[in-house]
């Protein structure tokens, strides 16, 4: 049952993804609400899927990188929904429906959904410690997304070969101010999801935590030099879309909430 919901939630986030191809394909591009709507849609189906599968395991469904992927997935789009239409970044859904179809069809296909483990007592700090971690993935996908149109209208101006997607665009400094807020809220939550790793009560693997401090220290450095060693926008940007790609490459050490799989 549940992954018949993971499924018509795929679906919506494809249909929103085949509608683009095609508008971009004939050359009339406009963000309407079709793209929110198949979102929104998709993002019910992804919520009544984890709340399923977290009944049935009897805490937060992050035991296997299966549900992480989904729990990611979740994330992105909660993110989206939430602060999306708050900077008028219509055009981000877009963007932001591949990578949830991407991560979805992935964890679909791939034989990464381990049997889950017996109920047993949940651990507060534990739920607390890997929900963050992951939510604060989705905030550090946007702003990748954002850097990403940050980019391709960059491009575009410099070329002069303006797409008629590029009329959708919000400005440029409208992007870097919402690449610098979708950034600082990924940090916030990645630094409450940290720091209350050492709070679990569980052993804490030395390589695991290795490779989530080098993550937060990555998005510091870039906080950092965009203050300090003024980093140019288009800087920013390129260094977002390559700190989620190395964030993801390790995304094995995040926490899964399971008696045998410490953080």
């Amino acid at each position: 049952m549940d992954r018949l919901l993971l499924f018509a939630a795929t679906g919506c986030f494809f249909v929103a993804v085949l509608r683009t191809l095609l508008a971009i394909r004939a050359g009339v591009f406009r963000p309407g609400r079709f793209n929110f709507v198949a979102i929104a849609v998709g993002f019910g189906f992804q919520t009544a899927f984890l709340w399923i599968r977290g009944n049935a395991l009897g805490r937060c469904p992050l035991t296997n990188l299966f549900e992480v992927f989904i729990f990611m997935a979740w994330s992105v789009t909660l993110i989206y929904m939430a602060v999306g239409s708050a900077y008028r970044l219509s055009l981000m859904g877009a963007f932001t429906a591949p990578l949830v179809f991407l991560i979805q069809a992935l964890a679909l296909v791939a034989p990464i959904d381990r049997p889950r483990p017996p109920k047993i007592e949940v651990n507060g700090w534990l739920e607390f410690h890997a929900s963050m971690s992951i939510v604060a993935y989705g905030a550090f996908a946007l702003a990748c997304i954002a850097g990403l149109m940050y980019l391709l209208q960059e491009r575009q101006l410099k070329r002069r070969q303006l797409h008629s997607a590029f009329h959708h665009l919000p400005p440029l400094s409208e992007l870097y101010s919402a690449i610098t807020r979708l950034l600082w809220l990924g940090f916030i939550l990645y630094t409450a999801g940290l720091v209350s790793g050492f709070f679990t009560g569980e052993p804490l693997p030395v390589v695991k935590m290795s490779c989530a401090i080098a993550v937060w220290l990555f998005y510091a450095a870039i906080l950092q030099g965009r203050q300090f060693l003024r980093l140019g926008p288009k800087q920013v940007a390129v260094l977002c879309v390559v700190a989620f790609t190395a964030a993801v490459s390790v995304l094995w050490g995040i926490t899964f909430v399971s008696q045998k799989l410490p953080l």
